[in-house]
C-alpha cells in the first residue's frame, strides 16, 4: 500500500514538474512573440518616419495645397512605392496600405494620433511621453498601442497644433491651451515642467452635438427635468452650470443652448472655442495669449466688457475662472437675461462660493454681502451635473435661487439624482426625484407662453 501510495505521488511530482516546465516554455514563447513584435513595430515605425521625410524632399509643397484630398493620396500611393524600393524594405500589401495611411496623417494629419481621433468611442487622448499613450472609453482609462518616435516626434505634433490656433509652446511658455479644428480641447505642457516627456491631453468633441435627447436616451437627465430646462431657458432665466473636470458642463451647455429661440443675438465668450451652439445667429470670441514679449494679450474679461457694445441678447461664456465673473453678473443684471456659464464646482452651494471669490479676483473693492447680492439677483438656476464611479455623467441637482436671507444666499432644489449603491457590475444604482418645491421661476415662464405641468414637482410623481 505505501509502495503504491509512494509510486503516485512520484508520479504527481513528474506531472507537476512538466505542467511547470509547459508554463515556463509557454511564458518564453510569448515573450519571444512580444520582442519579435515589438521590434517589428518599431522597425515600420523608423521606415515611416524615413518614408515621411523623403517624400518631405521630392514633394512640392506649394502645388500640394492646391491639390485635393484624393489627387494627394494618389500622389503619394504612387511615390511610397518608389521609395520602398529605394530603401530595400519590401512589404505585404496590407503592410504597405497601412504605411501609405499613417504617411499621409503625417503629413496632413497629425500622425499617430489620426486614428484614436477618428475613433467615435474615444473621448479621450492622453499622452504620457511619446512610448505612453491612454484613452477614454465610456468613462474607463484604458492603454493603447499608439506610440511616437521619440521625444522629437511628440513635440512636432504638439507644435502643429498650437500654431494652427495661433498659440505657442517653447521653454518660455512650456504649457498651452488650444483646440482642434473640430473644436476638440488640448492642453500641452512640456519640458522643463514635464519630467518624462511631453504630455499632451485631448478632450474629443462629438463631430454631431450632443442633444437634450441624446442626453436623455442616455440616462443623463430623465425627460420631465428635461422639461423644465427647457423652460428655464426659454423664458430667459440666467443660468449657472457646476461640475468638476471631464464632468460634462460644455455638454449640456451646448445642449441647453438648442432651446434659444433663432431671432435671439448670441455672443459666445471662450478661453478655446470649442461651443457648438446650434444657432446660425452667433457671434464667437477668444482670448488671446501674450505674444512674446508679454504683449497683446486678450482676457476673457476684456470680452466680456466688450461683448456689452455688441448688441447681445443673451451672452454664454465658456467657463468662469477669475474677474470676468463680476462683469458676467452686471451682463446678466442689465438686460441680457437668459445668458449662462459653467464653473468648477462640486456642489451648487460650492460653485455661489466659487463665483464670489472670483468677483474678488476683479480689483473690484465689493463686501461680501454687496457680492452674494449681486449673485442672488443676477443667477436664477444653478444646474449641478458629474460624473458617477462607472463612468456615466448625470445631473445631480437643479436648485433655484430665491434671494438673501442676512447675508446668505438662500436656494432650493428643485431635482436631484439619489444614488442608492452599486450592482454586481460596479454600476451606480440611483433614482432621480423631486424635492416638492414648486419653483418661482415657473410665473416668468408663464409670462413667456411656457406650461409646466405641476405634477412634474411632486415627489410621489415618478421622474425618468
Amino acid at each position: 500500500m505505501n509502495k503504491i501510495w509512494n509510486l503516485n505521488i512520484g508520479n504527481n511530482t513528474d506531472d507537476q514538474g512538466s505542467k511547470e516546465l509547459d508554463e515556463t516554455a509557454h511564458a518564453e514563447t510569448e515573450a519571444l512573440l512580444n520582442l519579435h513584435a515589438d521590434e517589428k513595430t518599431n522597425k515600420l515605425l523608423d521606415l515611416k518616419v524615413a518614408i515621411h521625410g523623403a517624400l518631405l524632399e521630392k514633394l512640392n509643397l506649394s502645388v500640394l495645397d492646391k491639390l485635393s484630398h484624393e489627387q494627394i493620396i494618389a500622389e503619394i500611393s504612387a511615390i511610397v512605392p518608389e521609395l520602398l524600393l529605394e530603401f530595400d524594405k519590401p512589404l505585404n500589401r496590407e503592410e504597405r496600405a497601412n504605411l501609405v495611411r499613417e504617411v499621409l496623417d503625417e503629413l496632413l494629419g497629425l500622425g499617430p494620433l489620426e486614428p484614436l481621433l477618428k475613433d467615435e468611442t474615444i473621448t479621450d487622448i492622453l499622452v504620457n511621453g511619446a512610448l505612453s499613450v491612454f484613452v477614454e472609453r465610456n468613462g474607463v482609462l484604458e492603454a493603447v498601442d499608439t506610440r511616437f518616435q521619440d521625444e522629437k516626434h511628440l513635440l512636432r505634433i504638439i507644435q502643429k497644433i498650437v500654431s494652427a490656433v495661433g498659440r505657442r509652446i517653447d521653454e518660455s511658455s512650456p504649457f498651452v491651451d488650444a483646440r482642434l479644428s473640430d473644436g476638440s480641447r488640448v492642453n500641452a505642457i512640456i519640458s522643463p515642467l514635464a519630467l518624462d516627456g511631453s504630455l499632451l491631453s485631448i478632450r474629443k468633441f462629438a463631430k454631431i452635438p450632443i442633444s437634450m435627447q441624446k442626453m436623455i436616451d442616455i440616462g443623463s437627465v430623465p425627460p420631465q427635468m428635461a422639461e423644465v430646462l427647457q423652460a428655464v431657458v426659454m423664458s430667459r432665466r440666467n443660468v449657472l452650470i457646476s461640475g468638476g473636470t471631464g464632468s460634462g458642463k460644455t455638454t449640456l451647455l451646448n445642449a441647453l443652448s438648442s432651446y434659444i429661440d433663432e431671432r435671439e443675438r448670441i455672443v459666445t465668450i471662450e478661453d478655446s472655442a470649442e461651443l457648438q451652439l446650434q444657432q446660425s445667429h452667433t457671434a464667437r470670441l477668444e482670448t488671446r495669449p501674450p505674444n512674446i514679449e508679454g504683449k497683446g494679450e486678450v482676457t476673457q474679461r476684456d470680452l466680456v466688457k466688450n461683448a456689452l457694445r455688441m448688441r447681445p441678447d443673451r451672452i454664454i461664456v465658456g467657463e468662469v475662472r477669475a474677474g470676468e465673473a463680476f462683469d458676467m453678473l452686471q451682463a446678466m443684471n442689465t438686460g441680457h437675461d437668459g445668458s449662462m456659464t459653467t464653473v468648477h464646482a462640486n456642489t451648487p452651494r460650492d460653485a455661489l462660493s466659487r463665483v464670489e471669490q472670483m468677483i474678488g479676483m476683479s480689483g473690484i473693492d465689493i463686501t461680501s454681502k454687496s457680492a452674494r447680492n449681486q449673485i442672488a439677483s443676477a443667477v436664477h438656476v444653478v444646474i449641478q451635473i458629474g460624473r458617477l464611479s462607472d463612468g456615466r455623467r448625470k445631473i445631480f441637482s437643479v436648485s433655484e435661487l430665491t434671494g438673501m436671507e442676512g447675508e446668505t444666499i438662500t436656494m432650493q432644489e428643485i431635482f436631484r439624482f439619489k444614488q442608492e449603491g452599486v450592482d454586481d457590475n460596479r454600476m451606480v444604482r440611483g433614482h432621480f426625484e423631486a424635492t416638492g418645491v414648486r419653483p418661482k421661476f415657473l410665473a416668468d415662464a408663464e409670462a413667456y407662453g411656457i406650461d409646466v405641468p405641476s405634477e412634474l414637482f411632486r415627489p410621489d410623481f415618478r421622474i425618468g
